[in-house]
């Protein structure tokens, strides 16, 4: 009798904690919206530009409409015209910051802010950071504004629940509800770490918070990895750990201001471990130690930094990291392995904005390109350098670097997946483009690793998107027959 009554207890037990986990899940997610959305902003920029300027179509040479878009362009002649964009945001403060994506603002001459409300302001930006694609801006306003604060985005766990606001395609104030279906997403820079979700993101959404059930923004709404431009359920948000180092500093000096050790590195492969004697395969080889606070310190090319300020290093992409959270000036220990041995050096860290373009920190050394090939057809797109014409055409800013489409092949994987002439290639596996052969690199360096896709990131009319093609087809175009 008593074996029975505690089997019976405990199938009671059991009911009870299935129906309590069972109420967990959110019948709704009204309260929630009702709370928050007062601080979910829509962002109107404009931009005056003069006309021709702007995207046009790219025909190839000698094309028969070639001379019908020359005359088009003539005929309207270089009256300067203002041109638009929406995005989302929202309010961080009560005072006024507003925290967005920095493509949603950039080159704007004209930022709106919209509130829930209905009322508009004027903003000011007060800084930005391409490499994370976080812009932070500022309303004056008399009155307190409804604010939302950030969240511990490691804390977030794949299939948690979260909600997505923003203004989608211009409809307006929207919500969109799915799971955290990843962590740890790097996909397009050096500093990323996004969250992926199915919670619906598309055009406009750019700039908005993801929340999560406690009403925290745990990520910041950037792009979608789509074969059409539209939502099927595979969004990034920027997390909100990455987001508020770069916000904090963005309000203290209106630029970020990362730790730079001063290295060429790459990851350590099972064939380099073993011909150095490294047991375990980890850390980050430096390839090239130009001059800096690593040659300072002296460190040597063929070195591994096995930890950095006492945390170990696994690739190139924590230290990477690593380093950049780490105040600028400030002396750390850095553990390296050279000749069989261990080593540690005291490194005085330099500030990475001031060494911009000078180290690749997370890429292997490269040599500037003697002689840029002007025009050519891979996986089935014809594509140019950047120069300054077409980043006119597509109103580019002077210093961005990548491969436009000049043309493409209707019957190849990058049509059918939504990529046209004029989407300029800025990524490729990860690593910037500035010509072809840096694509075709990255084409050989995915086969060569046994990978079947090479994962592209695409801007049009300074919309990111990722773009995931096969690498069964020719390299000069179309499917493969049989």
């Amino acid at each position: 009798m008593l074996r029975a009554f505690w089997l019976t207890a405990l199938a009671m037990g059991l009911v009870i904690a299935q129906a309590i986990a069972a109420h967990a899940r959110p019948d709704s997610f009204a309260d929630l919206a009702d709370t928050v959305s007062p601080a979910v902003v829509n962002i109107t920029t404009s931009t005056v530009v003069a006309q021709g300027t702007g995207p046009s179509p790219i025909v190839p040479e000698g094309s028969p409409f070639e001379d019908f878009f020359r005359e088009f362009q003539d005929r309207n002649g270089d009256r300067p015209r203002r041109t638009s964009a929406l995005g989302s945001g929202f309010v961080i403060s009560e005072d006024g910051y507003v925290v967005t994506n920095n493509h949603v603002i950039e080159s704007a001459d004209e930022v709106i802010i919209e509130f829930f409300s209905g009322e508009e302001l004027t903003a000011e930006v007060v800084g930005t950071d391409p490499k994370t694609d976080i812009a932070l801006l500022k309303v004056d306003t008399d009155k307190p504004l409804p604010f939302v604060s950030f969240g511990d985005s490691d804390t977030a766990r794949v299939g948690d629940w979260v909600i997505a606001m923003g203004n989608p395609l211009g409809q307006g104030f929207s919500v969109s509800a799915g799971i955290v279906s990843a962590r740890n997403r790097a996909l397009s820079g050096t500093y990323d770490d996004y969250i992926q979700t199915d919670a619906a993101i598309n055009r406009g959404n750019s700039g908005g918070p993801l929340f999560n059930l406690d009403g925290q923004v745990i990520g910041v709404n950037t792009a979608i990895l789509s074969p059409n431009g539209g939502s099927i359920g595979i969004g990034f948000s920027m997390a909100s750990n990455v987001v508020t180092r770069v916000v904090d500093q963005l309000r203290e000096y209106g630029e970020t201001r990362r730790g730079w050790l001063g290295v060429r590195i790459q990851d350590v492969t099972d064939d380099v471990a073993e011909a150095i004697g490294l047991e375990k395969v980890s850390g980050a080889l430096v390839t090239d130690v130009p001059e800096g606070p690593a040659a300072e310190a002296g460190m040597e090319a063929g070195d591994v930094i096995m930890s950095f300020d006492g945390k170990e290093v696994t690739d190139t992409r924590s230290l990477v990291r690593q380093v950049g959270n780490s105040p600028v000036g400030k002396t750390v220990r850095v553990v390296v392995f050279r000749d069989g041995k261990t080593k540690t050096l005291k490194v005085e860290l330099g500030r990475r904005e001031e060494a911009e373009g000078a180290i690749p920190a997370a890429q292997p050394g490269e040599d500037e390109p003697e002689a840029q090939e002007t025009e050519k057809t891979v996986l089935g797109l014809t594509l140019a350098p950047l120069d300054d014409e077409l980043r006119e055409q597509l109103e580019l800013d002077g210093d961005t670097e990548g491969l436009v489409v000049k043309d493409i092949d209707t019957l190849a994987e990058a049509y059918e997946k939504g990529m046209r002439a004029g989407d300029v290639i800025t990524e490729a596996g990860q690593q910037k483009l500035r010509a072809i052969g840096d694509l075709e690199d990255r084409i050989a360096d995915a086969r060569e690793a046994g990978r079947k896709s090479l994962l592209l990131l695409v801007r049009r009319a300074g919309e990111p998107r990722f773009v995931a093609l096969s690498l069964d087809e020719g390299e000069n175009g179309g499917s493969s027959s049989e």
